[in-house]
């Protein structure tokens, strides 16, 4: 009997050393060369979850000697981009890990923005970029209601309330009040463009039109540090953290996806019907995607 419990003792112990050896993040424990973490916005920006998520992961791992952030967007929306650049920002300013904003074929507006936290900005010679601007845009849809016979009542609390509603032509107060919106929120771009880049306010506004630049044109204006691939990018990540070997480049854990999301989790995101009930979003975007 007691020769039965202290075999059950060792296979309980086993199971134990096991579970223990399994949650040990080896990576961090044991030495190996320098790792650059990368973080991809490779879409319109929508939600900035993931990537803090991601640059929080990359920033607390002790193996991760620096970040490269591969930007291949066109941007898009204003709360989502600032709160990106403004993880970037914090990171560059309180980390000693080295971090680098590496640009793809489009990384424009919002993309822009959030490269502007960055310690370094590198992009191709024809990679798009700039467009430093603000663009909201929704569809009015009050003739073909008309044409369909369907009558839409609004009853509000404000001459404003219902600004925006596709099922109405806008008034010169609504364009007046959306004016002053983009404004403002094109005076904050500004003002970061400004200040990160080390520009005059009237050099960096006449650069802010809305303008896309090549790579080459952004060098030559001062909107980014230099040209190279991402393969550059990283060893200048890792060369940065101080360390002279050629790094191994780490991505972050992906999230496993259950069923609902892997049928509807591209689907529903995307689909434009409910948006023409919403309010319309402001953002940091281009209008067209270059090819």
């Amino acid at each position: 009997m007691s020769k039965n419990r202290n075999y059950s003792y060792w296979i309980i112990g086993l199971i134990v050393f096991i579970i223990i050896l399994s949650i040990i993040p080896w990576e961090d424990v044991i030495p190996s060369g320098p790792k650059v973490g990368i973080v991809e916005i490779n879409a319109p920006i929508t939600s900035s979850k993931k990537v803090v998520e991601d640059l929080n992961y990359f920033n607390r791992k002790s193996n991760i000697v620096a970040i490269v952030v591969r930007l291949e967007t066109p941007g898009g929306g204003v709360a989502a981009s600032q709160e990106i650049y403004e993880k970037v920002r914090k990171i560059s300013q309180t980390s000693h890990k080295p971090i680098i904003a590496s640009m793809g074929g489009v990384a424009a507006s919002g993309g822009y923005y959030i490269a502007l936290g960055a310690d370094t900005i590198m992009a191709n010679p024809g990679t798009a970029t700039g467009s430093i601007g603000v663009i909201m845009s929704y569809p009015i849809v009050g003739d073909l209601i008309d044409k369909m016979g369907i009558q839409y009542t609004t009853i509000k609390s404000g001459i404003l309330k219902d600004s925006g509603s596709p099922f109405k032509d806008i008034t010169k107060e609504e364009r007046a009040y959306f004016q002053g919106l983009i404004d403002d929120l094109h005076n904050q771009f500004l003002s970061v463009v400004a200040n990160e880049r080390k520009l005059p306010l009237d050099i960096a506004g006449n650069l802010s039109n809305g303008q896309v630049y090549s790579g080459k044109q952004a060098v030559e204006n001062g909107l980014i540090d230099m040209l190279g691939t991402f393969e550059d990018a990283v060893l200048l990540a890792a060369h940065k953290s101080g360390s002279s070997e050629k790094p191994e480049i780490v991505y972050p854990p992906k999230k496993e996806k259950g069923l609902l999301d892997m049928l509807f989790g591209d689907i529903l995101p995307s689909s434009t019907i409910g948006n023409l009930f919403m309010f319309p979003v402001p953002e940091y975007k281009l209008p067209y995607k270059i090819k």
